[in-house]
C-alpha cells in the first residue's frame, strides 16, 4: 500500500507492506536510524518519535497509521544546525551514557515542554516513566529536561523544520 506522512517537516510517499511498523519504516525505508529499536513489546521505550506532537512507542504503530500525520524523530529536533534545547540540556547535564535510550527520552522531554514548558522533577519523571534507561539512574536526565527548561531560548523549540533531509 502507498503511504503519504510528513516525517521531520518532510513530506515522503512510500510503498509499504500493511504490516510494517514504524520504527522499521524510519529506519530501513527512510534510514533514520537515531530511532533506536530495544524490547519490541512497548516495554522499554527506546523507539519513542512524535506523531503529531505525541510520544508513540514506533514499535506498536504501523507505518500505515502515520498516513496524512506528522513524525518527527530524533534526526528532527536540531534546526538549522541549531541544537533543540533538549539536546543541549543532555550535553550540558551528562543526560546520557551509553546512549540507547536517548533519541526517546529527548523526544518525549520536548513533547513534555511543549505541553508543559517549566515542568518539575514530579512532571518529568511521570512524563519519563514509560522508558528505561540502565545507565543513568534517571538523575541527570532531569536535570537535563530541567535545563532545556530554563533555557528555552537556547534553540528553536518547537520548530518541526528538518535537520536533516529525509532520504527522496
Amino acid at each position: 500500500m502507498q503511504i503519504t506522512t510528513t516525517v521531520n517537516g518532510t513530506e515522503v510517499t512510500r510503498d509499504v507492506e500493511p504490516r510494517l511498523l514504524l520504527v522499521h519504516f524510519l529506519r530501513d525505508t527512510l534510514g533514520l536510524t537515531g530511532t533506536h529499536w530495544g524490547c519490541d513489546t512497548s516495554n522499554c521505550g527506546t523507539c519513542v518519535v512524535l506523531m503529531d506532537g505525541e510520544p508513540v512507542k514506533s514499535c506498536t504503530v504501523l507505518a500505515a497509521m502515520t498516513e496524512g500525520h506528522e513524525v518527527r524523530t530524533v534526526e528532527g529536533l536540531a534546526t538549522g544546525g541549531t541544537l533543540d534545547p533538549v539536546q543541549q540540556g543532555f550535553m550540558e547535564e551528562h543526560g546520557l551514557q551509553c546512549g540507547f535510550c536517548t533519541p526517546g527520552m529527548m523526544l518525549t522531554a520536548r513533547a513534555l515542554l511543549d505541553r508543559s514548558p517549566d515542568p518539575d522533577e514530579t512532571e518529568i519523571r511521570e512524563a519519563i516513566s514509560g522508558q528505561i534507561c540502565r545507565c543513568t539512574g534517571y538523575a541527570t536526565i532531569v536535570r537535563s529536561v530541567r535545563w532545556a527548561a530554563e533555557h528555552p531560548a537556547e534553540a528553536a523549540a518547537s520548530d518541526i523544520k528538518a535537520a536533516e533531509e529525509v532520504p527522496a
